[in-house]
C-alpha cells in the first residue's frame, strides 16, 4: 500500500473513532450551496453529538429546519438521510471534508445534485441600534412600475403588476429580487393582505422576515415577522388584513432591530442562520432584497432602502 493510501486510511479511521467520541470534525453548523447547474440550491446543516450519538438538523432549501432520522460517518464520510414517506426514503447526501469544507453530492430521484459546504462566518461584534451614518436613500418602488426589480425564476411569468402607487402580487406568482444589493442598511417599508395570506422580505436575500395575516395571535417563529423559523416576534403587533402595516427594519453584521406599527419586535436581535429560500449562502456578502410573491397576495406602496455607512 502507497504511503498515500496509508495516510487517507488512516484519517478515515480517526474521523470515525472521533465520531463516536464526539469530537468529529464534522460537528458544527454548515452553509451548503450547489454547485454547477444548481448553483440555486441552498441548504444549511447542523451536526452534533449527544450522549455518543451523532444528531443533526437540517434546512432543505425551503422551510424550516428539520431532525435528521438519520446521520452517520462511515470511513470518513458523513452520511445522513432526509425523512420521506414509508415507501419512499428521503433524499440521501454524502460528503467528505477537503481543506475545510465539506464537499459532497446528494441524491434526489435521478437526479445528483454536487454542493460544498461552508463555516457560517464568525461576525465580528455589532449593534443594530447604533448606526453612526446613513447614505443616500435608494427607493425601490416608485409607485409606477418595478424597474427596479428583476425575477427570480426567469422562465416564469411575473405575476406582479402596478396600479394606483401600489405593486400587487397574484397568488403563485414570482419572487421579486431588487437589482441593487446592499450590506447594512434601515429599510422601510408599507404592505397590506389579504385575509390569511402571507409573503416575506428577505434581507441580504438571506433572512428571512415573514409577513403573515396573524392578527391577534400569539408570536410564533414562523409568524409576522419572525426571523422565519428561527426567532419570533417578542410581541403581535399586527394589524388586520387589509390594514396597512408599517415595517423599519435595521441590519448590521448580523443582528437586526425591527419595529413593527410602532412595537419593537426584534432589538437588536441576532441572526441565527439564513432561512428556507435563501439565494445564497455567502453571508458576508452584500445581497438584495427579496419580496416573496410565491405565496398569498400582497400589495406594497413603499419600499426604500438607506445604506449604513458607519455602526459603533
Amino acid at each position: 500500500m502507497s504511503v498515500m493510501k496509508l495516510v487517507v486510511a488512516a484519517c478515515a479511521l480517526l474521523w470515525a473513532v472521533a465520531g463516536v467520541a464526539g469530537q468529529s470534525p464534522f460537528t458544527g453548523r454548515w452553509n451548503l450551496s450547489g454547485t454547477g447547474e444548481h448553483a440555486g440550491h441552498v441548504y444549511w446543516l447542523e451536526v452534533r453529538e449527544e450522549g455518543g450519538i451523532l444528531k443533526g438538523m437540517f434546512l432543505n432549501r425551503g422551510g424550516s429546519p428539520v431532525a435528521l432520522p438519520d446521520i452517520r460517518i462511515e470511513k470518513g464520510e458523513l452520511i445522513f438521510r432526509l425523512a420521506g414517506p414509508p415507501d419512499k426514503p428521503g433524499p440521501e447526501f454524502r460528503g467528505r471534508l477537503q481543506d475545510g469544507r465539506l464537499v459532497g453530492r446528494s441524491v434526489h430521484g435521478d437526479r445528483t445534485v454536487n454542493w460544498v459546504g461552508t463555516r457560517p462566518p464568525t461576525w465580528p461584534a455589532a449593534d443594530a441600534n447604533a448606526p453612526q451614518g446613513f447614505g443616500t436613500p435608494v427607493p425601490l418602488f416608485n409607485g409606477t412600475s418595478l424597474e427596479n426589480w428583476e425575477l427570480q425564476h426567469k422562465a416564469r411569468p411575473s405575476g406582479w403588476a402596478v396600479a394606483d402607487g401600489m405593486m400587487s402580487n397574484e397568488p403563485k406568482a414570482n419572487n421579486l429580487i431588487s437589482k441593487e444589493e446592499f450590506r447594512d442598511f434601515r429599510l422601510d417599508a408599507e404592505y397590506k393582505l389579504e385575509k390569511d395570506s402571507n409573503s416575506g422580505i428577505y434581507l441580504r436575500g438571506r433572512y428571512e422576515l415573514q409577513v403573515l395575516d396573524d392578527f391577534g395571535k400569539e408570536p410564533d417563529r414562523h409568524g409576522h415577522m419572525a426571523l422565519y423559523a428561527w426567532t419570533p416576534a417578542r410581541v403581535n403587533a399586527s394589524k388586520p388584513p387589509g390594514e396597512w402595516q408599517v415595517v423599519e427594519a435595521t441590519i448590521v453584521g448580523n443582528r437586526v432591530t425591527v419595529t413593527l406599527n410602532g412595537q419593537k419586535v426584534h432589538d437588536n436581535a441576532p441572526i441565527q442562520a439564513i432561512t428556507g429560500g435563501a439565494l445564497d449562502a455567502d453571508e458576508t456578502a452584500p445581497g438584495p432584497i427579496m419580496i416573496q410573491g410565491d405565496h398569498g397576495r400582497v400589495w406594497f406602496r413603499k419600499l426604500v432602502v438607506t445604506p449604513i455607512i458607519g455602526t459603533r
